[in-house]
């Protein structure tokens, strides 16, 4: 009995050197490195290329939206007086462009022949009387002085009359090709304003141009929207990836397109991801001291990576961890 009591006391005191020495080489091993980023996502801003006053909105954050679904809606009388002199311009150009291409009407050329006719009668009267004043200058009988003034009197109906009758062929003709043209191409200018203001107004009505979820809703109604300001933002989880700085010593580790395993906390699993974008930071806090034997500092880089699979679950803000090997 008392040999089974020293084998058992022998074995015991074993198990416990045995941990110990393996409790202090545990502990003097190097501990793997880890690298922390987190996870981002793309964003929109959905906003007006318009200002007004927000008259609903159609979302709240968290709420899952897709391309196309209605989001918020702008009032703005302006933009509706504004839609009513651009229609009422285009009608008025319309009405000078039908205007030009029918030409004068009847009665316009009537009268105008009629003033043609009368300046010709009047023109023949005073050829006539010219012709007896002449007559009588010959014979002694009227000064010369009064021949001249029926002279210029005749000549002067003459040219009367040639006007009348170009102002009858006119009318007659009806409006020059050009001014037929300009008259179409203000129409279609008048055309284009409608459309610009009919832009702006369906513009009040904004719907989301991205599928996502609402993570800002910066904006209630009544309030005033500035031109551009963004109203609600939505948040892409499923253009999700994992952001990591490394410091430039331990940038040979990774590789575009290298595969790397990311260990997620919030989720407790680990998922494979794709380094897609390796890029420098800015100078702005990005230097760390070295010591004095090696004589140089180190920039820091931004690593991208998306993840291979999609994840459930997964959330902006998650932390990611890497275990540098």
């Amino acid at each position: 009995m008392s040999q089974l009591k020293k084998v058992i006391g022998s074995l015991a005191v074993i198990s416990v050197v045995s941990w110990v020495g393996y409790s202090f080489w545990a502990a003097y091993q190097p501990r793997p490195e880890l690298l922390q980023g987190q996870i981002e996502a793309e964003q929109y801003n959905i906003s007006s290329k318009i200002p007004g006053r927000i008259e609903n909105i159609y979302v709240k954050k968290g709420d899952l939206i897709e391309k196309g679904q209605s989001v918020f809606s702008l009032y703005s009388p302006e933009i509706e007086a504004k839609l009513a002199q651009a229609k009422a311009g285009e009608a008025a150009a319309s009405a000078m462009a039908q205007e030009a291409e029918q030409g004068a009407r009847t009665q316009q050329i009537a009268a105008a022949k009629d003033q043609w006719r009368k300046a010709k009668a009047a023109s023949q009267l005073l050829e006539k009387t010219y012709a007896r004043v002449n007559n009588l200058y010959n014979d002694g009988v009227v000064a010369e002085q009064k021949k001249d003034e029926t002279y210029t009197q005749w000549q002067a109906a003459k040219y009367t009359e040639s006007a009348a009758y170009q102002m009858y062929q006119m009318t007659k003709e009806g409006v020059r090709s050009e001014t037929k043209r300009a008259a179409n191409e203000k129409v279609k200018m008048a055309m284009g304003s409608v459309a610009e203001v009919e832009a702006y107004a369906a513009d009040t009505k904004i719907s989301s141009w991205y599928n996502g979820e609402v993570s800002q809703v910066m904006l209630n109604a009544g309030e005033i929207a500035p031109q551009g300001f963004p109203v609600v933002s939505v948040i892409d989880i499923k253009q999700a990836w994992a952001v990591f700085h490394v410091r430039e010593d331990k940038l040979n580790h990774y590789k575009k397109d290298q595969q790397i395993d990311v260990y997620l906390p919030a989720l407790d699993q680990t998922v494979p991801f794709t380094i897609t974008h390796i890029a420098v930071m800015g100078d702005y806090a990005t230097w760390r001291a070295t010591d004095n034997s090696q004589g140089f500092d180190l920039k820091t880089f931004e690593i991208e990576a998306h993840p291979v699979n999609d994840i459930p679950n997964l959330r902006v803000g998650m932390s990611a961890i890497v275990k540098l090997n």
